[in-house]
């Protein structure tokens, strides 16, 4: 797919990783909407919202509905990374409601008209820690696994309708997102973190070459087919990190 002239909604638009994406995609001819709480400040199309919000997620897909959309991308996440009762429930519920039941969501707003013209694509930016289910990353490891579901499932109900969906997987990025504490737990483990503007890349790249799962980080992309065939193994391999991280919320 070519970005020239199509329309382009992108939600998390306004943080490291969407200015990025938001500014080659604009690069390329592409005319872009972000959806974020902030606004990105570049100049371009700006819906203010807050998708945590069950209110204003409806708010927002009705918006969006009355528009027709070429490419949807849904970017934005937040995480919580510590013992699953350590997380406030407030923050467990928005994690669920950003990370999975806003994408659907959008998807169920734009789907019409893309299906209606024959063309369109989807893209949902989860994570390897959704095909590889991490200790104390309960809650974000678990919505991203659902998005991806959600992404293999809509692809096959999709097909021969003209529309594409396209899901990338990243492994830990070097952004605000993370917190001082997964800083820290990354320097105990060495977990390796990419640096934004790569990642930002590949993902446009994956979307314009209709790429359909796409998962970025070597060995982190190999472990992803052993998790799905023997799980034990990934216990044991990351069984010594697991018990590094639990000391540091001993402490």
């Amino acid at each position: 797919m070519r970005f020239e002239n199509r329309h382009v909604l992108l939600t998390g638009g306004a943080g490291a990783m969407g200015r990025l994406i938001a500014a080659d995609i604009r690069d390329q001819g592409g005319r872009v909407t972000v959806i974020d709480r902030n606004d990105p400040e570049d100049g371009g199309r700006f819906i203010p919202g807050d998708l945590s919000s069950p209110a204003d997620l409806e708010r927002l897909a009705l918006r969006v509905a009355t528009e027709s959309w070429d490419v949807l991308i849904n970017l934005a996440g937040i995480q919580h990374f510590g013992p699953l009762e350590a997380q406030h429930p407030d923050h467990l519920q928005a994690t669920y409601m950003v990370n999975l039941v806003a994408p659907t969501r959008l998807i169920h707003a734009v789907l019409p008209t893309m299906k209606a013209r024959g063309s369109g694509q989807i893209a949902n930016v989860g994570s390897i820690f959704g095909s590889i289910n991490f200790a104390h990353f309960a809650t974000y490891s678990s919505s991203k696994a659902g998005l991806r579901a959600l992404s293999q499932a809509l692809r096959r109900e999709l097909a021969g309708t003209g529309v594409g969906v396209t899901y990338v997987a990243p492994r830990a990025v070097r952004t605000p997102l993370n917190s001082a504490t997964v800083n820290a737990y990354a320097a105990l483990t060495g977990m390796a973190m990419d640096e934004p503007v790569a990642i930002a890349r590949r993902i446009v790249q994956s979307i314009r070459g209709d790429r359909k799962d796409v998962y970025l980080g070597f060995p982190e992309s190999l472990f992803v087919r052993l998790n799905g065939l023997a799980p034990g193994l990934i216990d044991g391999a990351l069984r010594a990190n697991d018990l590094k991280a639990r000391a540091l919320f001993a402490q």
